[in-house]
């Protein structure tokens, strides 16, 4: 296996809220484990939130005794929920905090993913780059409804208005999947100041033309400032079987 992860403030933007955590190593019960997250709030809060929410999930799976990895994060990023949002209740400065999050760890030939939000995961491979998680957004739920166009979606005004966040609520409504995977598969999880500045054909472009993912990772992160940078952005890209030995 093998991962790179970058994040960047972007063009517009004074702070960093985003956060990422890569771990190719065991955590807990888990063999490895991929975060990211992009925080919201006020003066110093969704910075707060975003990093709140990975220490939570880390210091959970950590901890956790079960062997199913999806049990695993359900209980990770429930905790991070219920942290976030009862600081955010005794704290006026922290009030309104929230966080996207989209998780992955990787067992075997399965990807297990978490999200909550509009951050995502892609895999990219022979059948071009195909998102996983399903954005939790007004403007995603107007094209699910049909309402809105991709294209329409895209360039929408209230794009950014998501309908999920930990944080938000008391409980926390998460989406899993679970992703049969192939040797050749790269995997990507990025922030919207990724998806929403870089469109998911150059995205497979970028991930197509180097075999290095440190090189792709980079050049990513660089086309969404060129495109603008309107927003804070961050990539964990992992290559899962580059280690692996075949048996002859």
């Amino acid at each position: 296996m093998k991962s790179f992860s970058l994040t960047d403030v972007g063009q517009v933007r004074s702070q960093n809220q985003d956060y990422v955590y890569a771990s190719e190593q065991p955590i807990g019960n888990l063999p490895n484990l991929f975060v990211l997250a992009d925080g919201m709030g006020g003066h110093n809060a969704g910075d707060f939130a975003s990093r709140c929410a990975v220490s939570v999930i880390e210091a959970s799976v950590k901890k956790d005794m079960s062997f199913n990895p999806i049990k695993i994060m359900r209980h990770a990023i429930e905790e991070a929920n219920e942290k976030i949002h009862e600081l955010a209740k005794a704290d006026a400065g922290k009030a309104g905090m929230g966080t996207t999050l989209v998780a992955v760890t990787i067992v075997g030939y399965y990807a297990y993913v978490a999200n909550v939000g509009d951050s995502r995961l892609y895999i990219s491979g022979e059948q071009g780059l195909v998102q996983i998680t399903r954005d939790h957004s007004w403007i995603a739920e107007m094209v699910m409804r049909g309402e809105l166009s991709k294209e329409e979606a895209r360039n929408h005004p209230d794009k950014n208005i998501i309908t999920r966040a930990l944080g938000a609520s008391e409980a926390v409504d998460i989406d899993f999947f679970d992703v049969q995977l192939e040797e050749k598969n790269r995997i990507l999880l990025c922030s919207d100041g990724l998806s929403n500045m870089v469109a998911d054909e150059e995205i497979q472009k970028i991930l197509g033309d180097s075999p290095d993912i440190e090189q792709s990772g980079r050049q990513l992160v660089a086309t969404a400032n060129t495109n603008g940078g309107r927003d804070n952005i961050s990539v964990i890209l992992i290559e899962p079987f580059t280690n692996e030995v075949k048996e002859c």
